[in-house]
């Protein structure tokens, strides 16, 4: 039957239907699109997924969801939907993979939270809050740190202040006291009025003479008190009848006399060698005697016109009593050490002159008459220094070997018509080889027993 020979009810039933047909076929064909094509309104999509994100965000942010964290002061583990108060210190667990949380050292916060107890939620609105809510509420919560640590600021501030004074103030009362700085000048000057002032007591006498000796260890200070006078009235401090007064005022001439020319010569015409020379021919405490001691090495030592003077006051004689008395061992490796050095003074003082031409002609003239070794050979020396080996310290014996080689030229018939001396050294030869050996076995090569074997080895070959 062809479609114009139906009635037209029913062409209007099939044109329905058609119609239905093509209708389902385009939604299909729709549904099946590139999303891209969608027939959608990109501004309404946009708004309607935002409105979906801050759905979730508030239903993240419910207070019957989110759980405030008490930390303590040890590591716990935090469970999924709790809030952690500001300031806390969070790690992560990389054995158990959780994140574990505690307070900090000194938690600024924990004012903050005196009101939230364990367990109690988050309540910023009685039914929910917005991202805005909690931006509010955060920055109240800085708000009040910033306020607290205000405080403490403020606080310390006022504690220091009560703790010390403004340099304003400090610099006012310094003025008014008029506080004057000393020079070292002045401040000898005032010393030598206190050490000689007959008002002083001994022990301010004794402290003014400690505190002088400081001060002239410098050149130009000795040469400062020479040129006011006071070096004058610490020699005439040597004549005091107090023992300890003797001791310090050899001290300081000691301190002053070393490597000063000017000081040295001025010395001399003080009368201060005669002076150091009583005292130690007289009897005076082992102290007192140690410090005269330095005191006329300091003056002897580089100054050949010293040593002549020495040589004519008798000074060998006054040394060799000095070490023959009983209990003065200390001061008798001191007395060898100082005539080793006056003999290698003047020698090496000639040495240059040959070599180098540098001494001045009127040094090397004084240095020439000075006649140390003829009478070092008179006064028994060599006897002296060779008997004084026996000394059990290792430090004396260096010493006095070094002055037995010194004196080698001038005293070799002395030492040979002298039996305990090689006894003496061929003992300590034996010695020192055992000594020595120890240090080779220590893997010193070159130890301190090796050179006083090899000086004592020298010696007994000159000997021979």
């Amino acid at each position: 039957m062809a479609l114009q020979d139906l009635p037209p009810s029913r062409m209007a039933l099939l044109g329905m239907l058609l119609g239905l047909l093509m209708a389902s076929c385009f939604t299909f064909c729709l549904s099946h699109q590139n999303p891209e094509f969608a027939l959608t309104s990109p501004e309404k999509s946009s708004t309607k997924e935002a409105e979906r994100k801050e759905t979730t965000a508030e239903e993240e942010l419910d207070p019957e969801v989110l759980e405030v964290f008490h930390p303590t002061h040890e590591w716990q583990a935090l469970r999924p939907g709790q809030a952690v108060p500001a300031g806390s210190h969070v790690r992560l667990n990389l054995q158990t993979g959780a994140r574990e949380v505690k307070l900090q050292e000194k938690d600024k916060f924990r004012s903050n939270l005196k009101g939230l107890k364990k367990g109690r939620r988050l309540d910023i609105n009685s039914n929910t809050y917005t991202s805005q809510d909690l931006k509010s509420a955060l920055a109240k919560f800085k708000e009040g740190a910033e306020v607290e640590s205000s405080k403490e600021d403020k606080a310390r501030q006022a504690k220091v202040k009560r703790l010390f004074r403004p340099i304003e103030e400090l610099k006012k009362d310094f003025e008014e006291l008029n506080v004057v700085i000393e020079t070292d000048m002045q401040i000898m000057v005032r010393l030598i009025n206190k050490f000689n002032s007959s008002s002083s007591s001994l022990e301010e006498k004794i402290a003014a003479l400690f505190d002088l000796e400081y001060y002239v260890h410098q050149m130009d200070n000795a040469q400062d008190l020479l040129s006011f006078g006071g070096l004058q009235v610490v020699i005439n401090g040597l004549n005091s009848t107090e023992p300890l007064v003797k001791e310090y005022a050899a001290f300081v001439l000691g301190a002053a006399f070393s490597s000063n020319p000017k000081v040295q010569v001025e010395a001399i015409e003080g009368g201060a060698l005669q002076k150091l020379l009583v005292i130690l021919a007289t009897e005076q405490p082992l102290p007192a005697k140690k410090k005269v001691l330095f005191a006329l090495c300091s003056l002897l030592r580089h100054f050949p016109y010293a040593q002549q003077q020495f040589l004519k006051l008798g000074g060998l004689q006054v040394l060799r009593s000095l070490v023959q008395a009983k209990g003065t061992e200390v001061l008798a490796v001191r007395v060898v050490t100082l005539l080793y050095d006056l003999v290698t003074e003047k020698m090496f003082a000639e040495e240059e002159a040959e070599l180098t031409w540098e001494t001045s002609p009127e040094k090397l003239q004084q240095y020439r008459q000075v006649h140390l070794l003829p009478g070092l050979r008179e006064q028994g020396w060599c006897e002296i220094t060779a008997h004084l080996l026996a000394l059990p310290e290792h430090d004396a014996r260096e010493k006095v070997l070094q002055t037995l080689g010194a004196l080698l030229a001038t005293c070799r018939d002395r030492y040979r018509q002298d039996p305990q001396l090689s006894r003496t050294l061929v003992s300590l030869q034996a010695e020192y080889q055992a000594l020595a050996a120890l240090e080779l076995q220590d893997g010193e090569d070159e130890g301190y027993f090796r050179e006083l074997l090899g000086s004592i080895n020298s010696l007994l070959k000159e000997l021979r």
